[in-house]
């Protein structure tokens, strides 16, 4: 679907209407939804809100290139104890990634998954999410890597349902999604998709704190 060429004034702001296009799973007892942190929480809270769905994080990492970092040769997603590994191997091998190199960015950045999640997560237990709608969210999808491997991750725990949310994306990620999740719901798909820092006027980078706070509203208001 189509919106008019305009930024997004903040991450709240797009989660807010992105959760306009979600009422259909709004005051459903089976529904959860699961944040990539650190951009997607943001997004996700007002989603959260108003479907009356409890908030949970999903914790993935990109594996950057050595001497690349920004340039993705897969991603990790964590699940429970396990974790979902996707791999890139044109870029591993067009750019002649080895195996040693490629397993020490996965030691490296499964050690700062693991500690995000405990960090964010604080002392409240993962929500299980088995038979249930997992609505999986984030800030926007370029490649679309991270998303695959948490797609993956979700479906290692046998949910119900796994629908992908997103303010902004690269309409060939969002093609490819579609092939693997129920359901792919992108407000806003531009012909000229140069990065997901484009839909928003406010693209700052989120922090650790902001997660745990976020997540700590979440927590209190569904208890509430």
């Amino acid at each position: 679907m189509r919106r008019a060429r305009r930024p997004y004034p903040d991450r709240e702001a797009a989660g807010r209407e992105l959760a306009g296009q979600l009422t259909a799973y709004a005051g459903r007892s089976d529904v959860v939804v699961l944040a990539l942190p650190r951009g997607g929480v943001p997004v996700a809270l007002p989603v959260a809100r108003a479907l009356g769905a409890p908030l949970d994080i999903l914790v993935v990492r990109k594996l950057g290139v050595p001497g690349q970092p920004e340039l993705a040769m897969g991603a990790i997603a964590g699940f429970a104890e396990g974790v979902e590994v996707v791999r890139n191997d044109r870029v591993i091998s067009a750019l002649h990634v080895c195996d040693h190199q490629v397993e020490a960015v996965h030691r490296t950045e499964l050690a700062e998954l693991r500690r995000r999640e405990l960090a964010y997560r604080e002392d409240r237990p993962a929500i299980p999410v088995r038979s249930r709608v997992v609505i999986v969210v984030d800030d926007g999808l370029a490649t679309g890597s991270t998303m695959t491997a948490a797609v993956a991750a979700a479906r290692h725990q046998q949910p119900g349902r796994v629908v992908v949310a997103v303010p902004i994306g690269a309409a060939d990620a969002c093609a490819v999604l579609r092939q693997l999740a129920d359901e792919v719901v992108c407000l806003w798909t531009p012909r000229s998709f140069g990065a997901v820092g484009q839909g928003y006027l406010d693209f700052r980078a989120v922090q650790d704190d902001e997660v745990r706070a976020l997540l700590g509203a979440a927590a209190n208001h569904t208890a509430g």
